[in-house]
């Protein structure tokens, strides 16, 4: 905020004798009857001149404290286009993002099962790389079950379901803690877990997103201990990310492989969207939009639509945290015949603030779709002040000081 302090000095006359003031006012009139004029009669009421020696009156301060927000405004246009964007990497060549990340990417995200032993020195010489010196979110699905990225170095977890089966709460908040504290240990700032889906039966496959990556499909059960493993990881140092906003346990489809629809917003809000409003009120940091359509509310993939990110999760449920994408190579989003850069820009115009996809050839694309957000900056597509906050939800939760 900018803050300007007023300093109001106070002038400090002396005050004369009640003799002295009568006799300078009889000379003073005196003068006056003798020159006749209107100005010298106007200065009649005068005493004597000021004493202007204790007089400690300033000017107003016209220094602007320093705040995130002038930084990052003065920061240039492609290099705050860049913190929106997470670059996909394979964890045991993490090296090969270096470029993206000397161009200042938000965040990395990294695919594998199995990390090497030194991904720690790997990742901090990448991250090294940046030339403001903010280092990018290090991400990963560590979920429990068959996903998890790093299971060699932090240790397996069960899959979700198992956990609300066969431990209590603060079991799982216990073990996701001493599993994020490897984690941070490992160089890992960010697990886009827990799934706050509501879902039972088979999967994860083509035609279902969950089966047992979800805790339950009891509402209140699935908060309970999801909220518990967020709680876990933030404990542990690591920051989670509560997903598939606003649900999709019962889609349709696995949006990996193709378009698909969650059940009505009507039936949603009864049930699906609990978890979430918890994981709001409690506080949790950041949410990742899923790409199924939400009938009653949208056609679009959710993470591509502003009545979902903006309305129902910004406005309705009043998410002030960070909001990240799912991925934006999947088969719901190319089925829109959009390419990962265009898909990127709808998804921020829609109100998002980092975006995710994976790529074969990932510091082109990457390039491409930095690119593409500066552009529709430039145009005024999205609002420069709505990048800037972006940025800054980054960077808040980055916890980075520009002006330290």
């Amino acid at each position: 905020m900018l803050i300007v302090r007023w300093f109001k000095g106070r002038q400090h006359g002396k005050q004369t004798s009640l003799k002295a003031a009568r006799v300078s006012i009889v000379l003073l009139a005196l003068g006056t009857a003798a020159r006749g004029g209107a100005g010298a009669a106007a200065k009649t009421t005068a005493t004597s001149a000021p004493d202007t020696s204790l007089t400690t009156t300033a000017p107003p301060s016209t220094t602007a404290a320093c705040s995130t927000a002038s930084q990052v405004a003065a920061w240039p246009l492609a290099r705050r286009s860049a913190q929106l964007v997470v670059v996909p990497a394979e964890e045991t060549d993490v090296s090969e993002v270096g470029p993206s990340v000397t161009a200042g990417v938000g965040g990395i995200i990294l695919f594998g099962s199995s990390a090497p032993s030194d991904l720690k020195s790997e990742l901090s010489a990448v991250e090294a790389s940046d030339r403001e010196g903010v280092a990018p979110f290090v991400m990963t699905d560590e979920e429990g079950g068959e996903v998890q990225r790093m299971s060699n170095l932090v240790g397996s977890l069960p899959w979700p379901a198992t956990m609300a089966q066969t431990m209590t709460v603060s079991q799982v908040q216990s073990l996701a803690e001493q599993t994020a504290a490897r984690m941070a240990a490992n160089g890992i700032t960010m697990d886009l877990a827990p799934v706050l889906d509501l879902a039972t039966g088979p999967g994860p496959d083509v035609l279902h997103a969950d089966g047992p990556r979800s805790f339950s499909p009891v509402a209140s059960t699935a908060t309970s201990y999801g909220l518990a493993f967020a709680q876990g990881l933030q404990a542990g140092g690591v920051i989670p990310v509560v997903k598939h906003f606003p649900g999709e346990g019962s889609a349709t489809a696995n949006t990996d492989s193709a378009p698909a629809a969650t059940p009505p917003l009507s039936v949603l809000e009864s049930g699906d969207l609990l978890p979430f409003e918890a994981a709001v009120k409690a506080g949790l940091p950041a949410v990742m939009v899923g790409n199924a359509s939400v009938p009653g509310l949208t056609s679009q993939p959710s993470s591509l639509s502003p009545a979902v990110v903006t309305g129902l999760l910004r406005r309705q449920l009043g998410f002030q945290g960070l909001v990240i994408t799912d991925s934006l190579s999947a088969g719901a989003i190319s089925a829109e015949g959009l390419s990962i850069p265009q898909a990127s820009v709808e998804a921020l115009e829609a109100g998002a603030d980092m975006v995710l996809f994976t790529s074969s050839e990932p510091n082109t694309t990457t390039a491409q779709v930095v690119s593409a957000i500066a552009s529709a900056v430039d145009t005024g597509a999205i609002p420069m002040d709505q990048l800037n906050a972006s940025v800054e939800r980054v960077l808040a939760l980055k916890k980075v000081g520009l002006c330290d």
